[in-house]
């Protein structure tokens, strides 16, 4: 079930269209993504590099600043630990680009997934230290590893933190105590007493940010002649590749991060990610959100997840051709393998759910033991969204059930986990997004308590479909497409706009694609205007839902003949199509009722 509302966000959007040079349409369209102030349109219209925060405002900034700049100039070991996701290995590259360029003497470690698990271990610290290194320097991670870094701390060494994460707390009568690791410096946007303007940055973000902040008191010249600089540019990309990558709101500095990230991808500095384009077939001159999303990023995350991410960050290094391009076709290989098992491990998923009887549960709690266990983020994922509920998937580990979860907006995943806390024997993560580790006998508990805890409602299980405005096909025009490339980069947190208009007649269709699963269909308004419009979502059940509606016989005119009396209302945003030259208008169709 899906409930239509149409965003109802006010503003004087004729004198916005007329001091920003937009039309009202668009005005409105920006309103309804909260920028608010004027100030917020133009940084969202026209915001440039220079209007990016300055990496000072982040707590501790200056003290880890001081701390790696001593290290360097006694040339003690610095190492970097890491993760193994996307955002893990662009932090970790960010960091080490960025420490050698300054002269350090540094090397990398990023945490196998099945062996070390998340974040930060004694093992890790203890190799660090056999490896005669004097400091820790921790991205993506780190804001909750207490016992690891007490450990390092006894050992003598000295401890950085660079992570995004929520920081772990205490509540007692209802008031949290927020608990920080004793670290020498601890650099994450999240803590309470941090001024950072914009907390919602990745690890690769705030890795990103220290490189400014240290090059610049090292040169002793402003960090953002540092940003423009040759070595800043190419952070930049993996700044904003890690902001994609990590899935966060691509609003505020994390929008003009990744807006000119993408620009400077279409000329990377970087032959690793140069490879990765060619072994994926990607046009570097149509990078996207997607493309990072959806091809270029599971490449990386596929490595973490059947092998080593250590290969990932050797892509990035690499600095002969070929090395890359093999390393480049690895990653592809493995994403395809990952693939394969990813919907082997859902289809076990949803014989559980259907045979056990979870649908009803409003936490689904999922455990495939014999499921590659780094594969239960991805799992999970496809869960959430099938059932529209928030999702754990469990898999057996060497030392007891390890697991992700997935949740929807309205389900603090992080938060409910810490109101059974004692189950688990780690766990960690954030609103929509979380790891954990507990023993066996624990997993039956664990779905009991979740959906004891849960308060979701059911309107919480509603899809809410926003419409930007209630909009007849008819005001579309290339003009009007064109202008809404202004909204660019989409992503999490800017979606592409989508309008609305009741009462379209579906006149023609046919079922297109290798798989035949896109429709395409002629159109028509009231008052009989014609239109393509394409749809690419599951073309089974909206079919079911014509029969159902219209009967078996209009959906065969529909599709074998002309049909008369299908009429629905659409949520739709207009497209450009390009086929051999032509250039044409379709609508695509996003929802129907």
């Amino acid at each position: 079930m899906s409930k239509w509302m149409v965003a109802a966000k006010r503003a004087d959007f004729q004198r916005l269209s007329q001091e920003f040079g937009i039309s009202p349409v668009l005005a409105r369209i920006i309103r309804n993504r909260d920028v608010i102030t004027d100030e917020e349109m133009r940084k969202f219209l026209y915001g440039t590099m220079d209007d990016l925060y300055a990496p000072q405002l982040l707590k501790d900034m200056n003290k880890a600043v001081d701390i790696l700049l001593e290290k360097i100039a006694e040339h003690k070991k610095i190492r970097i630990i890491g993760d193994y996701d996307i955002d893990g290995v662009c932090s970790t590259y960010i960091l080490y680009k960025g420490l050698s360029y300054c002269g350090a003497v540094v090397d990398t470690a990023i945490p196998h997934r099945m062996k070390d698990g998340y974040g930060l271990n004694e093992n890790l610290v203890q190799e660090a230290y056999d490896s005669c290194a004097d400091t820790i320097l921790t991205c993506d991670n780190g804001i909750a590893a207490f016992s690891q870094i007490a450990y390092a701390n006894e050992l003598g060494m000295t401890v950085v933190i660079t992570d995004h994460h929520e920081v772990p707390y205490e509540e007692t009568d209802g008031e949290r105590r927020y608990l920080i690791p004793k670290a020498a410096a601890v650099v994450d946007p999240k803590q309470e007493d941090c001024n950072y303007p914009f907390s919602e940055i990745c690890g690769a973000v705030v890795a990103y940010k220290v490189i400014l902040a240290l090059v610049a008191k090292q040169q002793n010249t402003d960090w953002k002649a540092v940003m423009k600089s040759e070595l800043g540019l190419e952070l930049m990309e993996f700044a904003a590749f890690a902001t994609i990558g990590d899935v966060m709101e691509l609003r505020d500095e994390n929008r003009i991060i990744v807006k000119n990230g993408l620009e400077l991808m279409k000329n990377t500095r970087n032959m690793g990610l140069k490879a990765l384009m060619d072994a994926t077939g990607t046009q570097p001159q149509n990078v996207k959100p997607y493309t990072i999303g959806f091809v270029l990023g599971p490449c990386l995350n596929a490595t973490g997840r059947l092998d080593s991410a250590v290969s990932a960050l050797e892509l990035f290094q690499a600095k002969d051709r070929a090395v890359a391009a093999t390393i480049a076709g690895n990653l592809k290989s493995m994403n395809d393998s990952r693939k394969e098992l990813t919907l082997d491990g859902v289809e076990q998923a949803i014989v559980q759910v259907e045979e056990k009887g979870y649908g009803k549960d409003r936490v689904l709690v999922i455990y495939l033991p014999d499921v590659h266990e780094s594969l239960a983020g991805i799992i999970a994922g496809r869960i959430r969204e099938k059932y529209g509920k928030p999702s754990f998937v469990l898999t057996n580990a060497e030392d007891g059930v390890k697991g992700s979860g997935r949740s929807i907006e309205a389900f603090h995943m992080y938060d409910e986990m810490t109101k059974c806390k004692e189950l688990f024997t780690k766990y960690g993560g954030h609103k929509l997004a979380a790891g954990l580790s507990l023993p066996e006998e624990n997993v039956d508990k664990l779905r009991a308590a979740l959906n004891e805890n849960c308060t979701l409602t059911e309107e919480d299980f509603e899809e809410k479909v926003l419409i930007d405005v209630p909009m007849p096909m008819e005001y579309a025009n290339l003009a009007f497409i064109e202008e809404l490339d202004k909204l660019e980069p989409f992503g999490n947190g800017n979606a592409k706009p989508l309008f609305a208009q009741k009462q379209v007649s579906f006149v023609k269709g046919k079922i297109l694609g290798q798989n035949r699963n896109v429709g395409k269909y002629t159109v028509a308004d009231e008052n009989g205007k014609v239109y393509d419009m394409i749809y690419f979502g599951d073309i089974e059940a909206l079919n079911d839902y014509m029969r159902q509606k219209f009967g078996e016989a209009s959906v065969d005119s529909l599709y074998y003949g002309s049909c008369r009396d299908i009429q629905m209302s659409v949520a739709y945003y207009p497209d450009i199509n390009e086929f051999r030259g032509n250039v044409s208008m379709q609508m695509v169709m996003k929802y129907y009722q």
